[in-house]
């Protein structure tokens, strides 16, 4: 194709729930909830770790940069769905759809690598435990979540770059409600097998390793557990698992299910909505999870509540 056809778009439009025009106030609805859920909720588990000293742990740490995350990545992309939404105008400029791109791979990628360090806590914790202060200091503790955010940051990195140097010659309608580098390249006029390759590489070291990691963790993790005579200590063990591979679950099954699916078979509504849950339901259900399933943040949670209270009685 010539390049005279080929032109740099100045914004794009987004078709993810076009069909259905007449519903966008109840759409906006369902997402303020759910964006408001996820950000109280992630917001008071971080809150709950910094305030409460018994929290002071690596696997707590983990989870307080986990919370973070959880805000950012649905920050990246429900504020700009609602703004649509309330504005009945389903676009956004090219460098929002590059920057907002950045940050999705960036936190998608950060969350999955983080998942696997925090199965490798609980591999540490529960098969050695004569080792655990060691293996998990304070400064191991540190590098491995600065090197998370580093990693989805290089990854990120890499595919905007790429991404920013596609053309579009006759369309810039996106079949979703945000950007993302595959919506991109289907309707680039680019050559997108460099792209293509990039992806193919970077799903193997944000993708399949760290699940491959966790998986393996805790094939390790079941099996110490097996070994434990006490029917106490066997359900300590599990209790402290459970909330973590309960998120693990939910994220890399939400995370098959999105890019696994049949291109085909679907109408754009129901794939739009396929594609907008792995963004929004994990980040969403994490603090959830955690804090109904955790005995130590039911205990923090319910300590802060007490102290308000007994603050509030005083006052009076």
């Amino acid at each position: 194709m010539g390049v005279r056809n080929q032109t740099r778009v100045v914004e794009f439009v987004f078709l993810g729930f076009s069909g259905i025009p007449h519903g966008h106030t109840y759409l906006f609805l369902v997402f303020l909830a759910i964006y408001t859920v996820t950000v109280l909720g992630n917001l008071m588990i971080f809150t709950l770790i910094q305030l409460d000293s018994q929290l002071h742990s690596p696997m707590y740490y983990f989870l307080s940069h986990l919370s973070c995350l959880d805000i950012f990545l649905s920050s990246v992309t429900v504020p700009k769905i609602l703004v649509n939404f309330l504005c009945q105008q389903q676009t956004i400029s090219y460098n929002q759809c590059m920057a907002q791109m950045f940050f999705l791979i960036s936190f998608t990628g950060t969350e999955a690598v983080l998942l696997a360090v925090m199965a490798y806590d609980r591999y540490a914790a529960i098969c050695k435990p004569l080792h655990y202060s060691l293996l998990m200091n304070t400064k191991v503790c540190t590098i491995l979540a600065f090197s998370t955010w580093v990693w989805g940051f290089l990854d990120s990195a890499l595919h905007t770059a790429l991404g920013s140097n596609l053309y579009f010659c006759g369309t810039n309608q996106i079949r979703t409600i945000f950007c993302n580098l595959p919506p991109l390249m289907k309707i680039s006029c680019s050559d997108t097998q460099t792209n293509e390759v990039a992806l193919g590489i970077a799903s193997l070291f944000v993708g399949a390793i760290p699940f491959l990691f966790t998986i393996l963790s805790y094939a390790f993790i079941l099996s110490s557990i097996l070994k434990i005579h006490s029917t106490t200590g066997k359900r300590k063990a599990f209790s402290t698992c459970a909330s973590h591979v309960i998120v693990v679950i939910i994220y890399f099954g939400n995370g098959l299910l999105n890019y696994n699916r049949p291109s085909t078979g679907y109408s754009l509504e129901i794939d739009t909505l396929i594609s907008t849950m792995f963004c929004i339901i994990p980040p969403m259900l994490n603090p959830l999870i955690y804090s109904l399933r955790n005995k130590e943040v039911k205990g923090a949670l319910k300590k802060v509540l007490e102290a308000r209270g007994s603050l509030h009685v005083t006052t009076l």
